[in-house]
């Protein structure tokens, strides 16, 4: 659904805007390295709860030992001098502290520090509650565009205390049936992203340190002894080394790899002076006045797309292998350890009779189709169709596709969009920086700081390529949005155009849609892949022998941005159509970031008939004409009044009548939108009911 905001005009350049894959699977790399940033970097390790990480890492390697704080210990060689090389594998998070009446969580930052805009950063975004039972996927609220002008004075940096949990629930009873306790880690669902500049994630130096530490452990130490330490609790002033080196004894050199920096260093730390967040407490329970500081060189330290170079992971383990005192094992082997996956523990769905709904719509919802390049939408949906409506399927000058069926006389047109908001580029400086324009109405925030995918020409043998980047992130900020949006992708300007990236090359982020408790569903795209999908399954529950009239079934491009796929259309068609149905969301305020006193419809209660909105309104006698035939067909219909315009309006100034069909959604045009499927599915029936009679 395109937004309608006139009173707050979208910004013409965004700073951050690539897609990341539409799958969470990461590609293989060919680069051992580069395969054991991703999978140091991937482990959830929330402060307190680094066990399941440890699991991990454990599981790969060998001779390694567990103390009673969970730090992984190893020692090689023997005598003096006796060195200790330590990491530390935990990183800031949220911890659950309130669970609300109507299901929703609220959370607290774990560790502080990083960068600035770290809260910020997960608002809108996918996350898992990290359960005694196993993660339970989750998403943090952020506000409905669609109500922009509700939220024009919300300017302030989000904080952890602005930050709601929904997991899908509608009371805390649900809540705790998921598994959900008080106290229990929340972290950022997404994986590492490697690109070309490198491997981007949260903490990505500080983890390649630990990478570093474990792979030097493979050495040889003939001269002294030397402890290598895997620690936890780091954000509590490295408690957990501290707890290490206490059962060690006095030591006669200590090397702790920190976070990342904005530049290499190597430095010494003395007792009582600069801190960098290692308690004083270290150098007394160590027996030591001074100790060695590696800190690697990173882009957007602190950030969740804090990236790493292969180079610099590189210097950092000829660093801790110097520091060790180690030589490398086996002539010509990589000492790199590559992870397996930690074991996943997802709440079983017995007899899901939501599961074919759910499956097509996390096909159609995990496609990229910024406006104006929605072909693999397109041939998604096309793909779905039944056979005979395959067989009709045409696609206009304007890229909409069109199913025709029934006898010459009084058409109707169902039109659902293939679009989604979105960037593009409209400019690249020489060191390759992309310049972005925003492509439908969103806010940009919830994309800053966040994986990006930059996507090329549609290739030769007829599939999508991409380009991997990160939307780059302020290293400052006093207000929430940013002023311009900006990705980068590691290469060049030469690189980028030698790819075939040009100005008006659309970009996007990483998408992973998401069952969440019971029927909800969340993804980026709901507005409009649900309308899709509705659409499809209405088409599955036809033949055209039972059309008594002219119906058109529109899957239309570039909605996002003035409705321009439907206006093309109802040039061409608008003086013979009776009367539009556009199948699109319907904005609810039944968030914990919205008024109730305006579009409170609940999720789950049924689809619903867009009566108002903010360019149409449906006539109260077709109001209750539709009222009567849900009834009969036994759908339960919500009507409301809703923000937006869609597809339809484009049809009223041709004299067809627009009668808006939607389910209820929260968190529009944002990453995290939310449904019930049940809705869905009765939009799809509803939507066959009207087309038969």
């Amino acid at each position: 659904m395109i937004a309608v905001n006139r009173a707050a005009p979208m910004l013409p350049l965004l700073a951050l805007g690539v897609t990341v894959s539409f799958a969470p699977a990461l590609a293989a790399q060919s680069d051992d390295a580069t395969r054991a940033l991703v999978s140091w970097i991937s482990l959830d390790a929330p402060t307190g709860h680094e066990r399941s990480a440890t699991d991990v890492v454990l599981r790969a390697t060998d001779g390694w030992t567990r103390d009673a704080r969970g730090n992984l210990a190893l020692t090689k060689g023997s005598g003096a001098p006796r060195r200790v090389v330590a990491c530390a594998i935990d990183r800031p998070g949220f911890a659950v502290t309130q669970i609300t009446a109507d299901g929703f969580l609220r959370v607290h930052r774990v560790g502080g520090g990083g960068h600035p805009l770290f809260d910020q950063m997960h608002e809108g975004q996918h996350v898992h509650i990290l359960t005694g039972r196993g993660p339970v996927p989750g998403v943090f609220a952020i506000a409905n565009n669609h109500f922009a002008f509700q939220h024009r004075g919300d300017t302030a940096v989000v904080t952890a205390d602005d930050l709601w949990l929904d997991v899908g629930a509608s009371s805390a009873a649900e809540v705790r049936a998921l598994g959900i306790a008080l106290m229990d880690p929340v972290a950022r669902r997404v994986p590492a992203w490697p690109y070309a500049d490198g491997v981007a994630g949260n903490a990505a130096g500080q983890r390649a340190g630990c990478a570093a530490v474990a792979a030097a452990a493979r050495g040889t130490v003939s001269d002294g002894e030397t402890t290598f330490l895997i620690t936890t609790e780091s954000v509590f002033n490295w408690n957990g080394l501290g707890a290490a080196l206490a059962r060690l004894g006095r030591v006669d050199e200590l090397t702790v790899v920190g976070r990342g920096a904005s530049a290499r260093g190597t430095r010494w730390l003395r007792r009582g002076g600069p801190s960098a967040g290692i308690d004083g407490s270290i150098y007394r329970v160590a027996g030591l006045d001074s100790l060695r500081l590696l800190a690697p060189a990173v882009r957007h330290a602190g950030s969740l797309v804090e990236t790493i170079s292969e180079p610099e992971a590189g210097w950092l383990l000829e660093s801790v292998m110097r520091a060790a005192g180690a030589s490398a094992g086996s002539p010509g082997a990589s000492p790199w350890i590559a992870l397996g996956a930690a074991p996943s523990s997802p709440s079983a769905r017995t007899a899901d009779p939501h599961a074919a709904t759910a499956a097509l719509l996390k096909r159609l919802s995990d496609l990229p189709g910024v406006s104006g390049d929605e072909w693999q939408v397109r041939e998604a949906v096309r793909a779905a169709l039944p056979p005979w409506a395959q067989a009709a399927a045409t696609v206009d000058d304007a890229g909409n596709l069109i199913v025709a069926a029934g006898p010459e006389r009084d058409t109707l047109v169902v039109i659902a969009h293939l679009d989604e908001v979105g960037f593009d580029v409209a400019s690249i400086d020489r060191d390759g920086t992309v310049s972005l324009r925003i492509r439908g109405g969103m806010s940009p925030s919830a994309w800053e700081g966040q994986a990006a995918l930059l996507h090329l020409p549609r290739g030769g043998d007829g599939t999508g390529r991409t380009l991997r980047g990160v939307f780059v992130p302020r290293d400052s900020a006093r207000v929430r949005r940013p002023a311009r949006m900006l990705a980068t992708f590691g290469l060049d300007s030469a690189a980028l155009i030698a790819a075939g990236v040009r100005v008006g090359s659309t970009v996007s982020a990483y998408k992973d849609a998401t069952r969440l408790a019971g029927a909800r569903f969340a993804a980026r795209a709901l507005d409009d892949r649900a309308g899709s999908t509705a659409l499809i399954q209405a088409l599955h529950a036809l033949t055209p022998a039972q059309l008594t009239r002219r119906v058109l079934f529109v899957w239309s491009t570039a909605e996002e941005v003035g409705l321009l796929g439907a206006a093309a259309l109802a040039e061409r068609i608008g003086r013979n159509v009776a009367r539009v149905h556009s199948i699109d969301t319907f904005v609810s305020s039944a968030t914990p970031l919205e008024s109730p006193h305006f579009a409170h419809l609940p999720l789950g209660a049924g689809p619903v008939l867009r009566a108002i909105e903010s360019t149409s309104m449906v006539p109260p006698t077709v109001r209750a004409e539709l009222e009567a035939v849900a009834r009969t067909a036994g759908i339960p219909l919500q009507i409301g009044l809703t923000q937006g315009g869609t597809d339809g309006t484009a049809f009223t100034y041709w004299g067809a009548a627009n009668v808006p069909l939607s389910w209820p959604g929260r968190y529009s045009h944002s990453p995290v939108e939310v449904l019930d499927l049940r809705d869905l599915e009765r939009l799809g029936q509803l939507i066959a009911v009207l087309v038969r009679r």
